[in-house]
């Protein structure tokens, strides 16, 4: 476990170091294209204030993104009580508590580190899982917190924002340009960066997000001494699992099960391994919690 909270620190300087190289990249591909070299400057000087920001702000960013609302104990008894118990057992500070208004059964854990971490669950949540099942959720999130998942997933989601932001501009700047000073060539490196850097964004979020599931859903039967609960849970979101209604991919490598609408290619792409392989590993190693 303290393997694992080192590693997650180490990559969150890596992830940053990564992202602030690619939006580099990105930058003197757009200087040099439209023969200003102030272009990649205030490109690296935007990604850094960016990058800074978003390790401060970006929690508050998610739950704006996503709806939530904060609750206090006499709100929703039933999930503050569950947060607060599982909290002291895993010595951890109390986070503040969600609710999102959403029938579709699914929560995340968010935050810098766990003096700074939020918890929230939809409504849809809620409605379906019985007093075991919610803790073993609760304690899934809380995994992620004491494991410091929350952090890398954190500078993740508000990086790979910022490249879809950066390679947005790029494509107008493409579009809004002389066309007399365009050449066919460079708008083609436009038009293919703008479309690969998301793409790399997400991949860099897919590689820190599947492994992470695996371990608080053990987590989470190591904290709660009930296997059980977290497979019912598992299988139960795997049952009454649906889309969000709001969705967004820079947000779903948060949530303990994918928010978005599910086809083959988003499948191959998802931060989430199949929920079917993370009932079966805690099948096989149940005896062991």
């Amino acid at each position: 476990m303290y393997k694992q909270i080192a590693t997650n620190k180490r990559n969150t300087v890596f992830i940053m170091l990564f992202f602030v190289v690619l939006i580099g990249i990105i930058g003197a591909i757009f200087a040099f294209i439209f023969q200003d070299w102030w272009v990649e400057l205030y490109v690296l000087i935007i990604a850094i204030i960016y990058a800074l920001f978003q390790y401060f702000a970006a929690s508050s960013l998610a739950v704006a993104m996503t709806g939530a609302k904060e609750i206090q104990k006499k709100d929703n008894p039933k999930l503050y009580n569950a947060v607060e118990s599982l909290s002291l057992t895993a010595g951890l500070p109390m986070p503040k508590v969600y609710i999102i208004d959403d029938s579709a059964p699914n929560a995340f854990a968010t935050g810098r580190d766990p003096k700074h971490a939020i918890v929230a669950a939809t409504t849809g949540l809620l409605d379906i899982m019985d007093k075991n099942e919610l803790e073993a959720v609760m304690a899934h999130e809380l995994s992620h917190i004491k494991n410091y998942d929350i952090r890398v997933s954190m500078i993740t989601f508000g990086l790979v924002c910022l490249v879809g932001f950066i390679s947005d501009i790029g494509l107008r700047m493409l579009w809004y340009h002389d066309d007399d000073d365009r050449s066919p060539v460079g708008a083609v490196i436009i038009l293919v960066t703008s479309i690969f850097a998301p793409l790399a964004a997400s991949l860099a979020q897919l590689a820190v997000s599947r492994e992470r599931e695996y371990l608080a859903d053990a987590s989470a039967a190591h904290l709660t001494r009930y296997p059980e609960g977290m497979i019912s849970a598992l299988k139960k979101l795997d049952t009454h699992g649906r889309p969000m209604r709001r969705q967004n991919a820079a947000t779903e490598a948060l949530y303990i099960n994918a928010p978005l609408k599910k086809n083959s290619i988003a499948n191959l792409f998802s931060t989430h391994p199949p929920i079917e392989k993370r009932i079966e590993r805690l099948e096989n190693a149940k005896h062991s919690f």
